[in-house]
């Protein structure tokens, strides 16, 4: 069966004001990396015809930071509103039976696997525009999402445009969409500017799917932490919290003792051996690989380091670059770099 080619369209031109930052929102460091940078490496893994980054504000930083990644990056020139971004992107767009997944660049708790199914979900719906959402005992600042009786989506309303009743609702747009490229498209140029904000709206393509008989799907997610955008310093060390305990899971179910966890930081491209001993405050980074039966002691600062099996570290040391042997002791309050 022929599956259509997927673009994906990365949003990254907002400022940010909520954050109260010189720095673009995007390039606020969570969990060793900014954050654009975990929503890339969700995409990482799904088959994507192309990448595209829609930048703006601070644009030579934002590309500057995504040197690492097979993207293409486009400039919104001015910043009009989500639909205006999108469009900013047209020429990156698959029309021809293409299809375009469009998330936001803040939104740094996503997984690859929740846009897969939400890819596979639209494919198999044959829906022209796919909607995720989520649910929120506290629904403020976000778009609320109007549907039927039946559950059928019909429309989203902006939170500056919502009527008292319509901000009742505690069902969310999630930012994330999959969407026929050459509807998107055609929708875009028919959305206007009025409303509270004088943007184009990309959910606006929501309401002119339904005046056109547009078969939509819509896909709760059952956990907003995964769907939650960062707009705030706030929400930055909850996603941070969110990203650190998410890691530090897996490595206690790969076999490392984490002694109180919600103080240990714990980098990806850490490599840990099995019965390793950490203890609370430490912070690993880099390429750092640790041995088989270690134990890192309290407060201990390890970059880029190679340890082998049965090492400990004392409290409070600092290594960075350095290569421990198997058996060895790194004393108390040790600091060595060697790179």
């Amino acid at each position: 069966m022929h599956k259509a080619k997927i673009t994906a369209v990365v949003l990254a031109a907002g400022k940010g004001t909520r954050m109260k930052s010189a720095q673009a929102k995007v390039l606020h460091e969570i969990f060793f990396a900014p954050m654009i940078h975990h929503v890339l490496d969700a995409l990482q893994g799904l088959d994507l015809h192309r990448i595209v980054v829609v930048t703006g504000h601070q644009r030579e930083m934002v590309q500057a930071a995504l040197g690492g990644y097979a993207v293409t990056v486009v400039e919104q020139i001015e910043q009009l509103g989500t639909g205006h971004a999108v469009l900013s992107a047209a020429k990156e767009i698959c029309e021809d039976d293409g299809t375009v997944l469009i998330l936001c660049g803040d939104t740094p708790l996503i997984r690859g696997r929740m846009l897969q199914s939400f890819i596979t979900g639209h494919r198999d719906s044959g829906a022209v525009l796919s909607v995720m959402t989520t649910r929120l005992d506290d629904p403020t600042n976000y778009g609320r999402v109007v549907t039927d009786a039946a559950g059928n989506i019909l429309r989203i309303v902006e939170e500056k445009d919502a009527s008292e009743s319509v901000r009742l609702i505690n069902e969310i747009n999630a930012g994330i969409y999959c969407v026929d490229g050459a509807f998107l498209l055609d929708a875009l140029k028919q959305v206007g500017t009025d409303n509270k904000q004088g943007e184009v709206y990309l959910t606006d393509i929501v309401a002119i799917a339904k005046s056109h008989g547009q078969p939509m799907h819509r896909v709760v997610c059952d956990d907003p932490v995964e769907v939650m955008g960062v707009n705030s310093r706030i929400e930055l060390a909850q996603a941070h919290l969110a990203l650190q305990e998410r890691r530090n899971r897996q490595l206690m179910a790969d076999g490392v003792t984490l002694l109180n966890p919600t103080t240990i930081a714990v980098e990806k491209s850490v490599q840990i051996g099995c019965d390793t001993i950490i203890h609370p405050n430490v912070h690993l980074s880099g390429e750092s690989v640790v041995g088989s039966g270690c134990v890192i002691g309290c407060s201990a600062v390890l970059k880029d380091c190679r340890l082998g099996d049965k090492v400990h570290v004392g409290p409070l040391a600092y290594l960075e670059g350095v290569v421990v042997g198997d058996g060895e002791a790194i004393p108390p309050h040790h600091v060595r770099c060697e790179i």
